[in-house]
C-alpha cells in the first residue's frame, strides 16, 4: 500500500480525473490523502456531471457514467470532505503524488500555485512517482529546478491535453459558453512545449476518441519517463491509473 496525495484547486478540477483514480487507487488498497489550498472541500466542475450548458455536444463533453458512479462514491468520502491544507503538506510523508486537471477558470490558482510548485520539486528531486493528466502537467512544466533555473520536465518526455483537442472543444462551445474551455490564451500543448528541451518529447500518442475502461486499456494512452507518467484526457485515465500503480508496485 502506497501513500499518495491528490492535490485539488478549491473547485473546477474535473470530476472524472479526480474520482476515477481515487476510486481505483483505493480499491487497490493504497491511502489518498487530498489537499486543497485552504483545507475546505473541494467543488468539482459540476457542468461536467450535469451536461448544463454544453448543447449539442453534452453527450461528448461530460463524464461518462462511470465517472459519475465514482464521483458520487467520492463526495460521500470523509478524507475527500476533510482535505488538508496546501501549508499542512510534508511531502515526506506521501509516496506518490497525483495532479489531476480541469479547464474550467477555478483551476488557474491552482495551476499558478507556488506552494504545489515546491511540492512538485520535491518528489523530483526525491525520485518519487509524480503522475499528471490534462492541465496537470503544466503545473509540472511551471515547477522550476532552481539548480538549473529550468522546468523539471526539462530533458524529459510528457504528454499533456492535445492543442487540436483543447481547440476542438472551446470551438463547439465558445458561441454558447465563451471561453470556458481556454484557460489560458495560450494553449496548455504550446507552454508545455516552450519548456521541454525538444520539440519531440512532446508526445501525442495515438488519436483520442474513444475513452478507455478497464476491459480496454489499449484505448488510453500515458507516457512514463522515469519516475513521472502523463496522461492527456479523461478518455487515457484507466491506462493512468493502472500504470501508476505498477510504479508504485515497482
Amino acid at each position: 500500500m502506497s501513500k499518495i496525495l491528490i492535490v485539488l484547486s478549491d473547485y473546477d478540477n474535473d470530476p472524472s480525473e479526480v474520482a476515477i483514480p481515487w476510486k481505483e487507487w483505493t480499491k487497490l488498497g493504497h491511502k489518498i490523502t487530498f489537499a486543497t489550498p485552504n483545507g475546505k472541500k473541494s467543488v468539482l466542475d459540476q457542468r461536467m456531471i450535469s451536461g448544463e450548458g454544453l448543447g449539442p455536444c453534452k453527450f461528448l463533453l461530460k463524464a461518462n457514467k462511470r465517472a459519475i458512479n465514482c464521483y458520487e462514491s467520492l463526495i460521500t468520502e470523509k478524507n475527500y470532505s476533510l482535505p488538508i491544507g496546501y501549508d499542512q503538506i510534508t511531502p515526506s510523508e506521501y509516496d506518490a503524488l497525483y495532479i489531476p486537471g480541469g479547464h474550467a477558470p477555478g483551476v488557474r490558482s491552482f495551476l499558478e500555485s507556488e506552494k504545489l510548485k515546491e511540492v512538485i520539486l520535491y518528489f523530483f528531486n526525491a525520485n518519487r512517482p509524480v503522475a499528471a493528466i490534462c492541465h496537470g502537467p503544466l503545473l509540472v512544466a511551471r515547477t522550476i529546478d532552481p539548480k538549473t533555473n529550468k522546468s523539471v520536465l526539462f530533458g524529459r518526455k510528457t504528454t499533456a491535453l492535445l492543442k487540436n483537442q483543447e481547440l476542438t472543444a472551446w470551438a463547439l462551445t465558445r458561441s454558447f459558453l465563451g471561453d470556458y474551455y481556454r484557460t489560458y490564451k495560450i494553449p496548455v500543448e504550446d507552454e508545455i512545449l516552450s519548456v521541454l528541451e525538444k520539440k519531440g518529447h512532446f508526445l501525442r500518442g495515438p488519436a483520442a476518441i474513444f475513452r478507455d475502461d478497464p476491459k480496454h486499456l489499449g484505448r488510453g494512452f500515458c507516457f512514463q519517463d522515469g519516475n513521472y507518467l502523463s496522461a492527456r484526457w479523461p478518455g487515457d485515465l484507466h491506462n493512468m491509473v493502472n500504470s501508476f500503480d505498477n510504479m508504485l508496485k515497482a
